[in-house]
């Protein structure tokens, strides 16, 4: 069956996807695919371009946007033989990395051209799909003031994280897995179906997004004096080593807490209750690779 692409657009992505963008991939995409470029303009305009992807048989969709974007693209092929394709255009791009997509406009196109792909799982909190990281504590609250930011990118983040290191306090939590209950009080926890947020800073550096596991990584309360080890760890891809980390393997896990709170699915934040169920979806998307893929 010959490829049907649908490129995605979201023009409000963290870099801020410009028009310059979108000539690109009509210079440089094959002309003998088929394609077609969508730009979804906001939220009720996407339920419209999903109607689009859905109704023209179209074997690929191409999100062209940061996590958020690729993250909304991906969910609504769930159960289809649709493939996802990412140009990454956001702040962190995690699962653009970890699938080895090149962070370069010209090379991502080349490699969705190629079209090699692989199957890969994503995981569910309370429900809600995410594929590369989900967690609650002190990332989902940076994700929440980073969502509600004027500024975008990597330097924005930076700054609201630096701001509420020295603000935020760690909480307490029961998580029972692997028919077990433990008790932590807990900076973060997140849950990783791949290793990494994005920009290469891996949380959970053994995990891979297509072996049915999740890795959930519990980060202890900490102070200023250890914040450089565990950088240094995080950055080289070590974490799992550090002192501050504990680290735990299973296909799925409760979480309770003391009261609701903020959660983050793919860095996008919301608010969920008390208990927040996590379960792992074996190979349940076709995904693009780039050739650098690990699996």
């Amino acid at each position: 069956m010959p490829r049907k692409l649908l490129f995605i657009v979201n023009p409000n992505a963290g870099k801020k996807i410009s028009e310059r963008l979108i000539n690109t991939i009509r210079k440089e995409f094959p002309q003998n695919i088929y394609y077609q470029i969508v730009v979804w303009k906001d939220k009720d305009h996407f339920k419209e371009v999903l109607d689009i992807l859905h109704s023209q048989d179209y074997t690929d969709a191409i999100a062209v946007g940061g996590d958020g974007t690729v993250n909304q693209v991906a969910k609504s092929l769930l159960g289809t033989n649709i493939s996802l394709g990412i140009i990454p255009a956001g702040s962190g791009n995690g699962l653009a990395r970890t699938l080895g997509i090149s962070m370069e406009v010209e090379e991502a196109i080349k490699q969705i051209a190629k079209g090699n792909t692989v199957k890969i799982d994503h995981g569910t909190v309370n429900g809600i799909p995410f594929f590369c990281t989900s967690g609650i504590g002190f990332d989902a609250h940076i994700g929440n003031l980073f969502t509600k930011s004027v500024k975008r990118g990597l330097q924005s983040y930076i700054k609201i994280t630096i701001a509420e290191l020295f603000r935020y306090r760690a909480k307490e939590y029961s998580l029972t897995f692997n028919g077990q209950t433990i008790v932590r009080k807990a900076f973060l926890i997140t849950v990783g179906n791949a290793g990494q947020y994005g920009n290469d800073f891996y949380i959970a550096p053994e995990a891979k997004i297509n072996d049915g596991l999740f890795h959930v990584v519990i980060l202890k309360p900490f102070n200023v004096f250890h914040l450089p080890g565990l950088m240094i760890k995080i950055l080289s891809k070590k974490a799992h080593l550090s002192g501050r980390i504990e680290t735990y393997v299973t296909d799925s896990i409760t979480i309770k807490r003391e009261l609701k709170d903020t959660i983050h699915f793919d860095g996008e934040p919301t608010v969920e209750e008390k208990k927040v169920v996590y379960e792992n979806n074996t190979l349940s998307i076709t995904a693009i690779k780039g050739d650098n893929f690990k699996q």
